[in-house]
């Protein structure tokens, strides 16, 4: 079996045959429970921006896919790979998807060009042909395939009524969205499906709006401004093509989680704690808006090493910042006993919010994944208290929209924490298919702000 550093890495534009291979093993890991972030650093660069493509619209067209491929193929393909490659080409096969094949790709890709049918049918068999693994099998993929383009209404007519095939959902995170949000919970779902806007936060410290937005349109790339620093190219564009990346003037941040640092009153001088730092775009923004002393926590090391690099490319490091490898639950390992000015909980969580940006997510989770990250929430913001000084802050914030991690959450603590003042804050942050302007373009948020009594 080829692997996916192997493919194609000598040709600057791989033929269909080795793309629709990286995906189908890049859609083989994410089905085995490994992010499509780590699937996709394994592929090679030449390959990597349009493999991405293909692996987005993969994930996106899931459930349709499955359903699809369950109707012309009577039996799981006995190698997993072939499986894979069969979705991400039945996916590819969906009708009239031209005009959301064209806006799938997010920031980093270009935009993903549209296959004639029988160009899809014949470069997938190409791939299984050139495996090893799945050459054998290459007749079964043919002739299913080739079955889907003469009967093409009959199996669309069997699937109709298939709940995942038409939210591209998992059943379970359907009827719980369904039961949560009566009134919304298609526009939710259907939210989903759409591709995020690249967003960006400009760094005041470095820049102004309005001098990022001249130097934009003097390259031709038009932003809307979003919020008090928050910009919205109406069109992705590669980050680092883009004027003032490496002067540190912008940072790429949702336009929900731009509300996170301003809900805290921070002033300079504060001591200042962000307890679930990386990838550090919180951090960031918290040391964009006051001189504070910072203390950057996350467990994972390695992600932990990218606040660092954000910060250094931002101009906002110093020796009143320092980034700590540490879980939050065990404070004998990282605090010294000195209470927090402000705390800001952005506690792990399903990431039901941002499924837009990473589609993958909603594939990757299981339903019992809820209670497992909501237990570890209240035992995290339990902790986390206990570090707040007296007329502090704690901002409680997650990127679910599920009430268990966001409005019961929050409920709970404050019942479990009789000097816990609950404050004004956005609580729960939809993202809405039908909501199409530039200040509600953004992910599912929920936060909970809370001040400690003297």
């Amino acid at each position: 079996m080829n692997t996916m550093s192997d493919v194609d890495s000598s040709r600057a534009s791989p033929p269909l045959s080795s793309l629709l291979l990286a995906t189908a093993q890049v859609t083989e890991a994410v089905l085995g429970g490994q992010s499509m972030t780590e699937a996709l650093a394994a592929v090679s660069t030449p390959s990597r921006a349009a493999t991405q493509a293909l692996a987005f619209h993969t994930m996106r067209q899931l459930g349709w896919a499955r359903a699809v491929k369950n109707q012309l193929i009577a039996r799981t393909p006995p190698s997993p790979l072939l499986d894979a490659l069969a979705l991400v080409a039945i996916a590819l096969l969906k009708p009239s998807d031209a005009a959301s094949k064209a806006a799938i790709i997010d920031f980093h890709t270009a935009a993903m060009p549209s296959y004639a049918p029988h160009t899809v049918v014949d470069q997938a068999v190409t791939a299984a042909a050139n495996d090893e693994e799945m050459a054998r099998f290459k007749g079964l993929l043919n002739g299913s395939l080739r079955r889907f383009l003469r009967e093409r209404n009959d199996v669309l007519r069997m699937i109709d009524r298939d709940l995942e095939a038409k939210w591209n959902h998992p059943m379970w995170w359907i009827a719980l969205v369904r039961n949560t949000y009566p009134q919304q919970w298609e526009e939710v779902l259907a939210g989903a499906q759409r591709p995020a806007p690249l967003t960006l936060r400009v760094n005041r410290r470095q820049a102004t709006p309005e001098q990022v937005i001249a130097a934009f349109a003097e390259a031709g790339v038009t932003a809307v401004p979003v919020g008090e620093s928050g910009l919205m190219l109406t069109q992705p564009r590669p980050v680092t093509q883009l004027p003032g990346f490496a002067e540190g003037w912008w940072s790429v941040q949702d336009a929900g989680a731009q509300l996170a640092a301003p809900l805290l009153p921070l002033k300079d001088g504060m001591r200042v704690l962000d307890a679930c730092a990386a990838p550090g775009g919180k951090t960031a923004h918290m040391l964009e808006l006051a001189d504070v002393e910072m203390l950057a926590l996350d467990s994972d090391a390695k992600r932990l090493a990218r606040v660092t690099e954000n910060l250094d490319r931002l101009k906002l490091n110093s020796s009143k910042v320092t980034v700590k490898a540490a879980s939050a639950l065990d404070l004998d390992s990282w605090w010294d006993g000195k209470p927090f000015d402000a705390v800001l909980a952005d506690v792990p969580c399903t990431a039901s919010g941002i499924v837009r940006r990473h589609p993958d997510i909603r594939w990757l989770r299981r339903q019992d994944d809820v209670a497992r990250t909501a237990t570890l929430q209240s035992r995290m913001t339990d902790a986390l208290w206990r570090t707040v000084a007296p007329g502090g802050h704690m901002l409680y914030v997650t990127c679910s929209i599920f009430p268990a991690e966001g409005a019961r959450q929050a409920a709970a603590f404050s019942r479990r924490h009789a000097d816990a003042e609950r404050l004004n804050a956005p609580g729960q942050l939809l993202p809405i298919a039908a909501e199409a302007t530039a200040e509600t373009q953004r992910d599912g948020f929920f936060y909970a702000l809370f001040a400690k009594q003297s």
